[in-house]
């Protein structure tokens, strides 16, 4: 390594341990030693015992934990039927089941870190790997086509536009209802869209048109690019997920928190877990019921 700084004719920088530099400079005289003084003191100093952050994925499944899977429900539709079941029913969607492989649809999955924040603090940030600074994509859209919302769940990060439209012949009513006092409550004629960006601290948001009461659906907004919502088979994957000691959280509509480190712990913080450097972390698979009346 190449050396910048001189003094009595020794080169001198990082690559010299605090304690060599010192003896260096206690022989160094007049402007030389106030200069190189100067010098080493606003310049930074990269510890060698400063652990490189290392990054692995992390992968899942959320699955059905009753013996019975859940039968479909059909919507009671009350208004502007003749484009609302233009398609066929409308299915309730609270409860999407896989019979193959009991893999649960549309469960939010995030990773947090490994230490609850008490109470009235914020979490605390994770790192973030280079290649996911900023989001892939600047838009994320919500549809309204034949009187429910899709997709049913979207996670987005604080950095993307939220688009909604309403593909629809018939007028809707978008109503977000979040944390942090966040909110939209507008009237969407067909055909119509409309942009909306939402902070972080919105959090989880309930989506519902009040024109038609049967639409719901959620919103999810991040922080930080690890989350991730299950596929149809209840799979999930977070790549570029930074080495260590984290924690994983899980929230599904009809269950609510999903992972827990124990019985009696609260599932909003989730389940701690170690992601494995330069690896796959397999967590295996959480099962989701319906809340016992």
């Amino acid at each position: 390594m190449r050396c910048a700084l001189t003094c009595c004719g020794i080169a001198m920088s990082r690559c010299f341990p605090a304690f060599a530099l010192s003896l260096i400079l206690a022989g160094c005289g007049g402007d030389d030693n106030k200069s190189a003084a100067l010098l080493l003191t606003n310049a930074p100093v990269a510890s060698a015992d400063e652990p490189k952050q290392e990054w692995g994925s992390v992968k899942g499944q959320v699955i059905w934990g009753d013996k019975n899977l859940p039968e479909p429900v059909k919507l009671e539709v009350t208004k502007d039927q003749n484009v609302c079941l233009k398609d066929g029913p409308v299915l309730s969607e609270e409860f999407i089941v896989d019979k193959t492989t009991k893999g649960v649809k549309n469960a939010f999955v995030w990773l947090a870190a490994g230490t609850v924040p008490k109470k009235g603090e914020k979490w605390a940030k994770i790192p973030i790997h280079p290649s996911l600074a900023k989001s892939a994509k600047d838009t994320v859209t919500l549809d309204q086509p034949c009187c429910s919302f899709v997709p049913h769940v979207l996670a987005m990060r604080a950095d993307q536009t939220l688009e909604i439209k309403n593909s629809a012949s018939v007028p809707h009513n978008i109503h977000l209802i979040g944390r942090a006092d966040f909110g939209l409550n507008k009237i969407m004629p067909p055909a119509s869209t409309l942009t909306e960006t939402i902070p972080a601290e919105a959090d989880l948001i309930s989506v519902q048109c009040d024109i038609h009461g049967w639409m719901k659906g959620y919103i999810h907004v991040f922080d930080h690019p690890y989350f991730a919502v299950t596929g149809a088979d209840g799979k999930f994957e977070i790549k570029n997920a930074p080495a260590g000691d984290y924690r994983i959280i899980i929230w599904q509509e009809g269950m609510g928190w999903v992972a827990f480190d124990g019985p009696d712990a609260a599932g909003k913080n989730g389940k701690k877990i170690t992601i494995k450097a330069n690896g796959e972390t397999d967590l295996g698979t959480f099962p989701v019921s319906k809340p016992k009346d």
